[in-house]
């Protein structure tokens, strides 16, 4: 200290703390002059007593005024000492970046200003101390002052040319620095960054692409900004990168793509396009390094399919093109199980076109890796199920197209229709309002026959008789009506001269009889004429009741549709389809006569020719106990093979089933009923008043049948 004072002179020090600053200049410059004698002496003792003194009693002073001129001193040391700053930048450089962050604004000034000049002489030497001065320099970016910002400012332009030109910048000990500051929300960090990122990058000999993962997540949180400007520089920024990535032959695909499938479900749409056009980029580029993230980056893409931004659309769905058109293999890297878990979460999407391209994922991999997909078949089968409840009819139709697709095995084919039924059994509105497009569309995709077969098997066993019946009738209306179709009820017509027609009628007979009118016009449709009129005989009163009388009313209106037109022509020859007339007589009589359905068929019987009656051929082929048309041929009990007296005695067992179903349904309903009035007696009643005699009433008439 002795020695510092001996060569300062008190009245250079007393101006050095003064509180105007040209005083405080003077002084500096007459400690520079000091300074610069020492060093051509080379007495560095001095000099570091000079600069102790400085630091000690000015720069960590209490006094505002002290501070100031501490640090115009150590400025002014460093010029005096000219190029032997270097070794003495460990006692001056310390003390001014402490004092970036004093509480008087005026003494942050002149800190910035003082280490600029010091940065100055020294130029590269002051690297080593590059962290700290970052450090400083990104907080009063964003200082309260203006006037400090304005100096900060100046200060890091120098600093950055200094690093630019400098080979001893350390670009592996900065990147931890930068990525802990990246997610400030300081518009005025922001920019202090974006600036560092972009200066850094132009430099050749710094690899900023090798470390683009370490602030990428930074720079998209960046494109968010309120401020347009930090939006555009953080784009500009991240635009250049982008361009480096396509030029360049190493990249770390994988650690980026984590990043922008984050950044693709951001709120913000410039974010979300940005992140889904790199995506995009790094499908192109990418290759064999990003099939451990296809599942993610899949994830990213289904949900922009549907964006409410058009440009975002476009970008995600040429990028899922683009990904669909990759053949990867599982041996590779490529996880299935994973694709398929996206998928299956994506399915729930409220966006329709997203539900699509999910379902041609599904089907994508089935064509490609079927195995491995049947695999994880448990884990989305129930998802693909509850698919066909869909609002969207192209979802539902493409949900059973990937349905078929599993079901080319038989397992997988019998596993589908078992929980397809169980589906309707549970979801009384899909049945309503579904089943008949997902019937037919699975009697296209995979085979009407096999189809309901199967069907006609399950029910046959339905514990469920209410249900069975709905269901036969629907499929018995979908049967009759839907063109998809018509090969099957071209091989039923021929059920009594072939082979293939019998088997397939008698594959239904059992399932149908849960329903007399479905097994009516099954009978109807196969021309078992003689065996449709036993049918229509064998009919209790216990079977004639509201729900029969809808059905046998479609049945009427059925009959006058195309599909019948071959039954109506065949009424032109009644002497030869007896047993057609016999059994649309007995429909008629069960009819009520004023409903439409009576007058309909009435109607219609009414065109019948009698001219074609041949009362002699009729006799004769009565006593012979034969008919003339094939479809009425032989023993009534038998014909190609098909024992009807059997099989109507069946019908009659499985009716009797339901007849006592209802009948317990009507005994439980009575018994609730009775113990609901006895719960009401016992409560206490009310006076009301004398009885009010009954008014008389007409009796009740039964409508005519």
């Amino acid at each position: 200290m002795a020695d510092a004072l001996s060569a300062i002179p008190a009245a250079v020090l007393r101006n050095l703390s003064d509180k105007l600053y040209e005083k405080r200049k003077i002084a500096a410059l007459e400690v520079e002059g000091i300074v610069k004698q020492l060093t051509i002496a080379g007495d560095h003792d001095k000099i570091t007593a000079v600069i102790n003194l400085l630091t000690h009693e000015f720069t960590y002073s209490s006094q505002a005024n002290h501070r100031k001129g501490g640090l115009i001193g150590l400025a002014a040391a460093t010029v005096g000492l000219s190029s032997e700053a270097a070794q003495h930048l460990e006692q001056i450089v310390p003390p001014v970046i402490n004092s970036f962050s004093d509480q008087d604004s005026r003494v942050r000034y002149y800190a910035c200003e003082a280490l600029y000049n010091i940065a100055k002489v020294v130029r590269g030497d002051f690297i080593v101390f590059f962290n700290k001065i970052f450090d400083a320099l990104c907080k009063l970016s964003a200082d309260s002052d203006p006037n400090v910002q304005r100096a900060a400012h100046l200060l890091d332009r120098l600093v950055k040319d200094i690093v630019t030109e400098s080979d001893q910048f350390s670009i592996e000990e900065f990147i931890p620095l930068l990525r802990e500051r990246m997610n400030v929300l300081n518009p005025y960090v922001r920019q202090f960054l974006v600036g560092w990122i972009t200066v850094l990058d132009s430099v050749p000999d710094i690899d900023m692409l090798g470390f683009l993962p370490d602030f990428l997540d930074g720079l998209f949180n960046m494109l968010s900004d309120s401020s347009h400007e930090i939006r555009q520089q953080a784009d500009s920024a991240l635009s250049e990168f982008l361009q480096e990535i396509r030029n360049s032959p190493s990249v770390d695909y994988g650690r980026m793509a984590e990043i922008l499938v984050q950044r693709a479900s951001s709120p913000d749409e410039f974010t979300r396009w940005t992140a889904i056009t790199w995506i995009n980029e790094f499908v192109k580029l990418g290759g064999d390094q990003l099939v451990p993230y296809y599942a993610d980056i899949l994830g990213a893409i289904l949900p922009c399919i549907a964006d409410k931004e058009e440009k975002i659309r476009v970008v995600a769905g040429e990028t899922n093109e683009e990904l669909l058109a990759i053949k990867a293999d599982p041996a590779e890297g490529f996880d299935v199980g994973a694709i398929l878990s996206i998928v299956k979460r994506q399915l729930s999407s409220e966006y329709e076109a997203t539900r699509i391209e999910s379902l041609h994922w599904i089907s994508t991999l089935l064509n490609r890796h079927r195995t491995e997909v049947l695999s994880f078949l448990n884990d989305i089968f129930d998802t693909l199920l509850k698919a066909l409840s869909d609002p969207s009819d192209q979802v539902v139709l493409l949900v059973l197209e990937v349905h078929a697709c599993i079901a080319e095995d038989q397992y997988n084919f019998s596993q589908l229709i078992v929980f397809l039924v169980h589906k309707f059994q549970t979801d009384k509105v899909l049945l309503e309002k579904r089943g008949a497009l997902i019937i037919r569309r699975l009697c296209v995709l995979i085979d009407a026959e096999r189809v309901y077969r199967e069907l006609s098997t399950i029910l046959e066993r339905e514990a469920d008789l209410d249900f069975a019946t709905t269901m036969v009738q629907a499929l018995n209306l979908i049967l009759h009506t839907s063109s998809e179709l018509s090969g099957l009820r071209d091989l039923l017509k021929l059920s009594l001269i072939d082979a293939a027609g019998k088997d397939l009628f008698l594959s239904l007979y059992a399932s149908w009889s849960h329903s007399s009118m479905a097994i009516l016009s099954l009978c109807l449709l196969a021309q078992a004429y003689q065996h449709a009129s036993s049918v229509i005989q064998s009919l209790t009163e216990e079977d004639l009741n509201v729900r029969f009388l809808i059905q046998l009313d479609k049945l009427v209106n059925l009959l006058e549709t195309p599909i019948f037109a071959y039954l109506r022509l065949q009424l032109l020859e009644p002497g030869r389809y007896i047993w057609l007339l016999k059994a649309l007589y007995g429909l008629l009589m069960l009819l009520p006569q004023q409903s439409s359905a009576f007058k309909v068929l009435r109607t219609r019987l009414k065109t019948v020719p009698s001219y074609s009656f041949n009362k002699e051929e009729i006799n004769r082929t009565s006593s012979a106990n034969t008919t003339i048309h094939f479809s009425d041929e032989g023993d009534m009990n038998m014909h190609n093979g098909i024992n009807f007296a059997s099989w109507l005695q069946r019908f009659q067992q499985i009716q009797q089933k339901h007849h006592a179903h209802l009948k317990s349904q009507v005994q439980s309903h009575n018994t609730s009923t009775n113990s609901s009035k006895v719960k009401e007696n016992q409560k206490p009643k009310e006076f009301r008043g004398p009885p009010v005699p009954e008014l008389s009433r007409p009796p009740l008439t039964k409508r005519p049948f």
